[in-house]
């Protein structure tokens, strides 16, 4: 299964991860995944990639899962936990990007060194902060209509209906079971 990057943010792309099965199961599809959202140029070697950063990667995907499928609840001892555990994700310092010219002349970003763990996490919990902290993205977020898709998603469409993480799995099944109701139903 291939990862999506159209939910609209990069930590929701990465709670996109869990549907429609577990995709960060390995080392390699982690790193997979975060070269594949933009967190690194291609080709960047994430050689100190190991189990502890699936589980650390997982975590912050898991807490970003509950601050954006419910509203805050003032007195829940667990949102706030999440809320702090986001925040201390977020301070860490980001990878450092450089621009280099090519041999033929082309300006491509590099990293400044190698990034690690703490700073690739870093990336995805301040797109969480951003996202929670921004009254139009938050209000634009929405969760697909197909059935059994937690997918969440902003909403840029052009008058804000857009009704499935995408129109071509979701709203196509959709689609299709409709086409087959009514089929049915002019045979009955």
């Amino acid at each position: 299964m291939a990862a999506r990057f159209d939910s609209g943010r990069l930590c929701l792309d990465l709670l996109a991860t869990t549907h429609p099965e577990e995709q960060l199961y390995s080392v390699e599809r982690l790193c997979a995944w975060i070269e594949g959202a933009g967190c690194v140029p291609k080709g960047t070697p994430l050689a100190d990639a190991d189990t502890t950063w699936l589980v650390r990667f997982r975590e912050l995907r898991g807490l970003i899962g509950q601050m954006v499928r419910r509203e805050p609840v003032l007195d829940s001892r667990s949102f706030e936990a999440a809320l702090t555990r986001i925040n201390e994700f977020a301070r860490a310092a980001t990878p450092a990007p450089r621009a280099v010219r090519t041999a033929d002349g082309t300006l491509v970003r590099t990293l400044d060194g190698t990034p690690g763990c703490a700073a690739l996490l870093a990336l995805v919990a301040r797109d969480a902060v951003e996202l929670l902290t921004d009254p139009v993205a938050r209000a634009s977020l929405r969760q697909c209509a197909g059935d059994n898709c937690p997918i969440v998603y902003v909403d840029t469409s052009r008058g804000r209906r857009r009704r499935w993480c995408s129109s071509e799995t979701c709203g196509n099944r959709e689609r299709v079971a409709r086409h087959r109701r009514r089929a049915g139903l002019s045979r009955a």
